[in-house]
């Protein structure tokens, strides 16, 4: 038996960043729209309670486990007391749900969430103070996640000074193996010109969370030929889930399901919802999961 656990974001159905995409689309039923797809865990989104106590009131009859969710950090631009008040609410809720992990990322210098930025020309690169103000705290928030049952692990992500494999290789080389961890994006790598199968075979021991998702080839070219912003290429469909574009994301499967890696893997395609209906683009990942790796 397979220890992978199946998850998807809500992000397909109403976006955090772009609230206006699926503004029209209830909690209700992006998480109805997650179970009849086939999915046993969901991450969190801007709609969902943050009391556990109701949250689990609505998860539990639809069989929907908490897999983690998503923690701003900004340890390389504010006190580290800023960062570890809110990570220590975001522990508590964590551990209420029951979730083994907290998914974190450097917001520090990020331009992600700037509509006119250009993804690509713009990208922060940190100092080496920043980098041992990041490193540092990590390792001390690593220390206040552990008695809540939590372990972190860090995203890199586009539009942020941890996104290239460069940046990578040098988190981990800077970071103690047994309190940091590493959150595994597929489409990520490919939007910025990584390899997921080299980071995840380099990585493998470290990788605590795997987020699936497929990058749209002619898309990402036009991100590039039109220096479009994060949320603009976004808009414009560059993501989409497993199966529907250019990332081998079946050999990236096959290699955790190979190895002994326990934990979740977790679709997730930020996509426009009037464009990409959630739960047909839902069902066609869990179609392509399961065809490609019998999960």
């Amino acid at each position: 038996m397979s220890k992978i656990e199946l998850g998807i974001h809500p992000i397909g159905w109403t976006n955090d960043d772009m609230p206006e995409l699926g503004d029209e689309n209830t909690f209700e039923q992006c998480i109805s729209e997650m179970a009849l797809s086939g999915y046993t865990g969901t991450e969190i989104g801007h709609k969902y309670p943050r009391d556990p106590a109701e949250l689990h009131s609505y998860l539990d009859p639809r069989g929907l486990r908490v897999t983690s969710c998503w923690t701003s950090l900004f340890l390389t631009t504010k006190p580290y007391e800023e960062t570890e008040k809110d990570f220590i609410d975001q522990c508590k809720f964590l551990q209420a749900m029951g979730s083994k992990c907290v998914v974190v990322s450097e917001q520090g210098h990020s331009i992600q969430g700037q509509t006119e930025t250009p993804i690509f020309d713009e990208k922060p690169v940190f100092t080496d103070e920043e980098w041992d103000r990041l490193t540092t705290g990590l390792e001390k928030l690593a220390d206040v996640a552990a008695p809540y049952g939590l372990k972190i692990a860090f995203h890199h992500h586009m539009g942020t000074g941890v996104q290239t494999t460069e940046e990578i290789d040098r988190l981990m080389a800077s970071t103690d193996p047994s309190k940091v961890y590493l959150l595994l994006d597929t489409g990520h790598l490919v939007f910025s010109g990584e390899d997921p199968m080299d980071i995840a075979t380099r990585y493998l021991d470290r990788i605590i969370h795997v987020h699936l998702k497929d990058i749209r080839g002619p898309e990402l070219a036009q991100a590039h030929a039109e220096k479009q912003s994060f949320l603009g290429a976004i808009r414009n469909g560059v993501f989409t889930v497993p199966g529907d574009g250019i990332v081998d994301v079946a050999s990236v499967m096959s290699l955790f399901k190979d190895s002994d890696y326990e934990g979740w893997f977790v679709v997730e395609a930020e996509q426009d919802p009037a464009k990409a209906n959630p739960f047909t683009y839902a069902t066609m990942a869990r179609k392509y999961i399961k065809e490609t790796t019998g999960i």
